[in-house]
């Protein structure tokens, strides 16, 4: 299958743009709208479902959907409501509307995926949506074969205080300027991130609404406390982060044996997906999924024809 990108021109960004080799575009209905995917991998394959943080998208596991699917698994990764291709899904599309993105719509969301499976899945949830799978897991375990916590806010509550610098001057704004502040920031790189994928971030922005950023940020300002539920579930659990993340590695650990997860640290900051994604896969292969090929047929997500994630006239410029 040839790469699919949004992009008319190549501005340097097409190679996050493109889906990996052997994986289709697709989109999938949930509470909110239409929710934009990646699919690959054989429907037979041990189910991995790979949920990004809000300001991302699917795009971010691309380096690791390749060796998962090596590895035998059927991955599954889609662009949270509101967010990049999945901009269209929002809260005045559920029944009864409802004004703001909040936990039970992102929660409700990732649930249909995880139903849509058919059979139980392996779960990675990065950053806010680490949260949002926290909730759906408590909620729902018997969709859940573990769950892989990748630098999620480690502390319930004010999900920012565990920062330094930014978690004192977060306690005195608004969702709507934490969320100016956060787009600025990584638009002008201070990730320091490389410039073909600086390119793609900044015209991912174009596409994401600014209200599910927003309304995300205020929900990190209440962060449920899910830690006894957690470790009560005896579901397989993974805590994985970077040594430079926003939150100070012990924050992590503390968190991690809170809820009787395995802590593994890896280089680099906030995105060990992007960083050190070979690593990374290499050990969820290692400690989640079984040798050889499963032969479990029990059912796959279904998941529409390749572009329909793109819907007709998407152009950047979308509702914020």
């Amino acid at each position: 299958m040839r790469p699919t990108s949004i992009g008319r021109e190549d501005d340097g960004s097409s190679f996050w743009q493109e889906v990996p080799r052997g994986a289709r575009r697709g989109a999938i209905a949930v509470p909110s709208g239409l929710l934009a995917v990646v699919a690959a991998g054989e429907p037979e394959g041990p189910s991995v479902v790979l949920v990004p943080g809000i300001t991302g998208s699917k795009e971010d596991f691309s380096l690791m959907i390749g060796p998962l699917t090596d590895a035998g698994a059927n991955v599954i990764s889609f662009d949270l409501a509101g967010q990049y291709q999945s901009f269209a899904a929002g809260p005045e599309n559920l029944t009864p509307p409802r004004a703001r993105y909040d936990w039970d719509l992102f929660v409700d969301d990732l649930l249909a995926v995880l139903e849509s499976r058919r059979r139980p899945s392996h779960v990675v949830g990065y950053s806010f949506a680490g949260v949002v799978a926290q909730l759906a897991l408590v909620s729902r375990p018997e969709l859940f074969l573990s769950l892989t916590l990748l630098s999620c806010p480690p502390e319930p509550g004010h999900g920012f205080a565990g920062i330094p610098v930014i978690g004192p001057l977060s306690e005195r704004s608004s969702g709507r300027l934490d969320a100016s502040i956060m787009t600025w920031g990584i638009a002008h790189n201070l990730n320091r991130v490389p410039a073909e994928r600086l390119r793609f971030v900044r015209r991912r922005f174009l596409f994401t609404r600014r209200d599910s950023i927003s309304d995300a940020l205020e929900l990190m300002n209440r962060i449920p406390d899910c830690r006894t539920a957690l470790a009560a579930t005896g579901i397989p659990k993974i805590v994985a982060v970077g040594e430079h993340d926003l939150w100070p590695e012990e924050l992590h650990r503390r968190f991690a044996e809170s809820i009787g997860a395995r802590f593994l640290l890896y280089p680099g900051g906030h995105s060990p997906c992007e960083t050190s994604p070979v690593e990374l896969s290499r050990d969820l292969i290692a400690a989640l999924l079984p040798p050889g090929p499963s032969r479990d047929r029990s059912g796959v997500a279904t998941v529409s024809d390749e572009g329909s994630a793109r819907p007709e006239g998407l152009e950047p410029g979308a509702r914020r």
